[in-house]
């Protein structure tokens, strides 16, 4: 096997979502808010000027590509590292690296950068600030939680969106003619509806599309006709794609960004008192493996802080809910979730009990170690009566109407306060 042969059979080795990996801007799907002319991403890519940047998106957005392309436009010299495998030790090594290219700059790409801790972010920041690095890392967690601020402050943050169904389909469409990095040679027959299934199953994932793509081919099969000289064309039909897609599930972190951000769109349904959305966003999590019992903590946690006694019964129906789930397991119990769900959207809301709650805890945290009153203390022994414990209370039951009117109870020299002030929906 000569030189070129062993060249294109390496190739084939590699899967085709590194293979098709763009080459140049002008491959770079999607992004289009931030690539284009003018936009801030083209500006990096084309070294004007060159300076370290937080790649933050979804997976297979781009993010180690537009890496790689940046240091390919400004001729820098590539260091690429995953925090998953790297350590201290690997960051000194870059170092030592970068600074024997005395006639260029060095870009060091650190993948899923929010996996380092606080130590391992402030080992390289002194090289980022004299520019013996410029670095770019990439990350699918918020970098305003997961980075130093020290960090953040000397690097541009670009948010990566997933990538539209559309331009996965014209990748996709890119692997099935592509002979030189592709599936060209392949002969594959392919129609636009099978890619768009696939495009649609990827959730914005180029690299998903095209491994789901790479493997409907390895199962695509094609006999060749009674009396052909030459096989036909594999197909990926649509019976190849349903088994390729099954168990395929949307895009849905349980830890992350997403996580947060679903189980918000979820509350603020329910607030919004919209039932039909809180059931989508319900189906969203349940479809991406969120565990149920987390959901119906935060449930519990809506029943009173978003409809408290406007509606008592919400918190008794939530408790039924997880009581129900807990006893049926998934996915049986998953409807009493969304019972419980669809009635704390549509009853009476009242924060009243939440904001009167966070105002005396905020009194509480101002106003120091205030004393009992003496009148409102228990005095169950001799002694303590005698040192006036409970001297003055007025019983509320021998009082009209079993009110005390007039009494604060309240520490002695603090006004009254009104926390507590119901609205008028509900009960």
């Amino acid at each position: 096997m000569n030189q070129a042969d062993r060249s294109s059979a390496g190739q084939q080795w590699r899967p085709l979502a590194d293979r098709l990996r763009p080459i140049s801007p002008d491959e770079v799907a999607g992004q289009t808010h931030l690539l284009g002319p003018g936009k801030p991403l083209t500006r990096l890519l084309q070294a004007d000027p060159l300076h370290s940047a937080i790649l933050w998106g979804p997976p297979g957005t781009g993010k180690t590509t537009l890496a790689r392309l940046v240091a390919q436009s400004a001729e820098a010299h590539y260091i690429g590292l995953s925090a998953v495998l790297a350590g201290v030790k690997d960051i000194r090594q870059a170092v030592s690296a970068a600074r024997s290219q005395h006639d260029r700059p060095t870009v060091l790409f650190l993948d899923e950068v929010h996996r380092f801790n606080k130590a391992q972010q402030d080992a390289f920041l002194p090289f980022v600030e004299d520019g013996t690095l410029i670095f770019i890392g990439a990350t699918t967690e918020n970098p305003s939680f997961a980075l130093n601020n020290a960090l953040l402050s000397r690097a541009r943050v670009y948010v990566l969106k997933p990538l539209a169904v559309t331009d996965l389909v014209g990748i996709l469409e890119m692997a099935v003619h592509n002979e030189e990095r592709g599936l060209g040679s392949l002969g594959l027959t392919v129609s636009g509806e099978v890619l768009e299934q696939i495009a649609v199953a990827a959730d914005g994932d180029a690299r998903r599309a095209l491994n789901l793509l790479e493997l409907a081919a390895s199962l695509a099969e094609a006999p060749a006709p009674d009396g052909a000289d030459e096989p036909a064309a594999k197909l990926i039909g649509p019976d190849v794609v349903k088994e390729v897609l099954t168990g395929s599930t949307r895009r849905f972190d349980r830890h992350g960004d997403l996580f947060y951000e679903f189980i918000s769109a979820l509350h603020k349904s329910v607030r919004g008192s919209d039932p039909d959305a809180a059931l989508y966003w319900l189906a969203r999590m349940l479809d991406g493996g969120c565990d149920p019992a987390y959901i119906m903590r935060r449930v519990v946690r809506m029943a009173s802080e978003d409809i408290g006694n406007a509606d008592p019964r919400a918190l008794r129906i939530a408790l039924d809910a997880w009581q129900t789930y807990e006893r049926l397991g998934s996915p049986e119990g998953e409807l009493a979730i969304a019972q419980a769900i669809v009635f704390l959207a549509c009853t009476a809301k009242s924060n009243a009990v939440y904001t009167a709650f966070s105002r005396a805890r905020k009194d509480v945290a101002e106003s120091g170690t205030l004393d009992v009153p003496m009148r409102l203390r228990n005095a169950p022994t001799g002694l303590m009566k005698e040192l006036g414990y409970g001297k003055g209370y007025r019983y509320a039951h021998d009082e009209d109407d079993a009110f005390a009117a007039g009494e604060s109870y309240f520490p002695d020299g603090m006004e009254p306060r009104i926390y507590y002030e119901p609205v008028e929906r509900g009960l």
